[in-house]
């Protein structure tokens, strides 16, 4: 049965579709040229240098705050060493989340495709940031923050009944707004070395994958059907709502001698905070309207989430 095209879908949306096969190839070929394996890439066993961040203090979430100015310097330092734990600790468990949504979406595919060696090969990668990440957090010195146990199992819901666009937009939604923090980052010469290197690599590697995703996403919002694609604007947004709220973990405050409530309290007023997180978000969200998505109530989720400016 032939689906009915959403007159919500922008009507030049088919011609913006490239063809699957070959997008997979050109990604198979960057992948053969520029994939690092971390172990070797970087050097674990260099000490961490005195005086030089580990995430760059404008994108540390109390910035700018009165909490902020009160901060002596190392503080402030400190907190951004946990918050980058913190950070490493969420693409952890966003990256285990992408690897099986990409094993679903390749089951019924045929396995000799490129679009399949290509998901295979972006699992592959995902594995290597995984354990990346997992002995970044382990160097700091700073503790694992894991999500909420709420968000712990409701991911473990949408991995299991998640559709194929709505992967595919929870796919962009965790590696975007990551993936324009970490492009500030790895040329910032404040920062470690160490963790300037973490982020080049997946700066680079992460272009592919949502390149993939795009285009996939793309494909799909042409031509599944249209409660599909209804569903997919509300999982979406309830997806940035989430994701908004476990960006970091609230017990990074603590970890560094500060009060909760307040740390909380000053990050969810902050107009610094809130234009960093649009920012970071407005590739993501011009993308999303462009192929429909941010519609009706979907939109107002993404607005109520305060990603979408």
């Amino acid at each position: 049965m032939t689906s009915t095209i959403d007159p919500s879908v922008p009507r030049d949306a088919l011609g913006l579709l490239k063809d699957r096969e070959l997008v997979a190839e050109r990604l198979l070929e960057s992948s053969a040229k520029h994939s690092y394996d971390p172990d070797a890439e970087l050097d674990w066993e260099l000490p961490f240098e005195e005086g030089k961040w580990f995430w760059p203090p404008e994108l540390v979430s109390l910035y700018g705050t009165p909490m902020w100015r009160r901060m002596p310097e190392e503080q402030r330092m400190d907190l951004a060493r946990h918050e980058a734990a913190a950070l490493a600790s969420l693409g952890i468990w966003f990256e285990i989340i992408l690897m099986q949504l990409l094993v679903r979406h390749i089951y019924d595919k045929p396995v000799t495709s490129a679009h399949v060696r290509y998901a295979l090969t972006e699992i592959a990668d995902e594995c290597r940031h995984s354990k990346m990440f997992a002995r970044l957090i382990e160097k700091t010195g700073a503790p694992t923050y894991p999500v909420s146990p709420l968000h712990h199992n409701l991911a473990r819901v949408l991995k299991s009944i998640s559709t194929t666009p709505g992967s595919f937009a929870a796919t962009l939604l965790g590696e975007e707004i990551l993936d324009w923090m970490q492009r500030l980052t790895f040329p910032d010469a404040r920062v470690q070395p160490l963790v300037r290197g973490v982020t080049r690599i997946h700066v680079v590697e992460e272009a592919r994958h949502v390149r993939y995703a795009r285009e996939e996403l793309r494909r799909q919002m042409v031509s599944c059907p249209r409660w599909e694609r209804q569903l997919t604007r509300l999982s979406s947004g309830e997806a940035a709502r989430v994701f908004a709220v476990a960006f970091v973990n609230p017990k990074v405050y603590e970890d560094v001698g500060l009060d909760r409530r307040e740390a909380v309290a000053q990050v969810r007023a902050s107009a610094h905070r809130r234009e960093v997180m649009q920012t970071g978000a407005r590739r993501l969200t011009d993308f999303f309207d462009d192929i429909g998505l941010l519609r009706g109530v979907g939109r107002r989720l993404w607005r109520s989430s305060g990603l979408l400016a």
